[in-house]
């Protein structure tokens, strides 16, 4: 075969042999692998027959574009709220049921009893006040938005002291410390890493122009340790003419105690306990879509809704749908765990995971030869920095090998299924944790492409 034998690029994208990886690809992105593609032929020199035939290209195609664009994958890590998974699933039926709203013209900003302009985030805003206590809300991006947002707002050049032991790191190096001096603030370091008291926060509270609680989700201390009160600092701030806010970071709606499950502040209790806003996210422990959920005082609120950077910071038409929807679940707590996915993952019975593990080992069984297989007791972790002192008893798949590099090698080979299947490397074996998993028949659909 000769180069000129090749077929050209725009015949090849047309062919149906290539139709799914153009749908899922795109046209442009599968011209320039297969350009490459050639290119790599047309050096070797020896052209072989499988390239002069579109259906030649398809699997060579599919591993060049492996890993490229968004793509479903089946989460086995044991961490449930995985920052880089996506965090928290999203009800397919809440999905449907938005899909007119988000597909064509909705009253996002219009009263319809009015005839005139809306509040665009008012219709959530009134759920998350009943749901909070709160006498007004707000809605921004995601929670870090909503804590530049109540900085900029009330201490743009002037002093918030955060405790030492508050001065958290979340993923990917983004530091408190760093996104106050970008609101424009100045941080005031008190107390200790370990031992915070109301006096070190009184010391200074005649310059502070706010008074900041960060709840520390993503990771706990123990042993000779102390922290001011929420309560306690409300009331020092109210002495001061100043406002306190709690960032609780995850943030829940229920109380997690009630399904055997952890305990999270909750931001009702927050504001109950004197705080004057409470910041937390729509997408982690609440089960919803990425979001900053700002509650708390009303003429706070207000504040917060004229400052310029609300505008840059807002949340657009799915997510404040999404959000809707899935708020409106919480106003029948008994009904949560079982429409809201997340809270589904969460309270699963051992025994369901117990099951599960068993019919995935036999069904790997069938297709791992020289592998060791076994169902065992795992540990999953909430995540996302919510609750990150205790762990949720869970039940795993774990595969070992004498060659510790077949154990890799699987990793990897699961990793670039169609539909992925992302586990964790543990003491030498391959966990797969039945924990998060939210599709357990799309999970054994997936192995049969292994």
């Amino acid at each position: 075969m000769q180069p000129s034998d090749l077929p050209g690029i725009d015949k090849l994208v047309n062919a149906p042999a290539l139709r799914l990886l153009v749908a899922h690809h795109g046209p442009e992105s599968v011209k320039r692998a297969l350009r490459n593609l050639q290119g790599e032929l047309r050096a070797g020199g020896d052209i072989p027959a499988w390239a002069c035939a579109p259906e030649g290209y398809a699997e060579r195609l599919e591993q060049a574009l492996a890993g490229q664009g968004y793509r479903p994958v089946h989460n086995m890590t044991g961490t449930i709220i995985h920052t880089n998974l996506g965090r928290a699933p999203v009800s397919a039926e809440l999905w449907d049921s938005i899909r007119p709203l988000v597909t064509g013209a909705m009253n996002l900003e219009y009263d319809l009893a009015r005839g005139g302009r809306g509040d665009r985030e008012g219709i959530v805003a009134d759920r998350l006040t009943r749901l909070t206590g709160a006498e007004a809300a707000t809605v921004v991006n995601n929670n870090a938005a909503a804590l530049l947002l109540v900085l900029n707002t009330f201490a743009l050049g002037r002093p918030v002291p955060v405790s030492r032991g508050e001065l958290i790191e979340i993923g990917g190096s983004f530091r408190l410390p760093d996104l106050m001096e970008r609101a424009g603030c100045r941080l005031r370091e008190v107390g200790t890493t370990n031992r915070t008291h109301l006096k070190d926060f009184a010391a200074v509270a005649g310059d502070a122009a706010l008074l900041l609680k960060v709840h520390t989700s993503n990771y706990h201390i123990e042993g000779f340790t102390a922290e001011a009160p929420t309560a306690d600092l409300a009331a020092l701030a109210d002495r001061h003419g100043v406002p306190m806010c709690v960032d609780l970071g995850s943030g829940a709606l229920l109380d997690l105690r009630k399904f055997g499950l952890p305990h999270e502040p909750l931001p009702g209790q927050v504001l109950n306990a004197g705080a004057h806003l409470v910041t937390f996210s729509g997408d982690k422990l609440l089960g919803g879509v990425q979001a900053g959920l700002i509650a708390g005082r009303k003429d706070l609120v207000s504040s917060l809704k004229s400052n310029p950077l609300k505008r840059a910071l807002r949340a657009d038409k799915v997510t404040l749908a999404m959000l809707d929807a899935t708020l409106k679940l919480y106003e029948e707590p008994d009904q949560a765990p079982v429409r809201i996915p997340l809270l589904r993952l969460l309270t699963t019975p051992v025994e369901v995971l117990e099951k599960r593990a068993g019919v995935l080992r036999d069904a790997l069984a069938k297709r791992l030869d020289g592998y060791d297989l076994e169902v065992a007791a795992s540990d999953a972790q909430i995540g996302s920095g919510a609750v990150p002192d205790r762990t949720l008893e869970s039940r795993a798949v774990t595969i070992r090998h004498a060659k510790s590099g077949q154990v890799r090698g699987l990793e990897e080979r699961l990793r670039k299924l169609r539909v992925p299947i992302v586990g964790r490397i543990q003491q030498g074996a391959l966990w797969l944790d039945l924990r998060a998993v939210a599709d357990f028949d799309g999970l054994l659909a997936a192995l049969e492409e292994l």
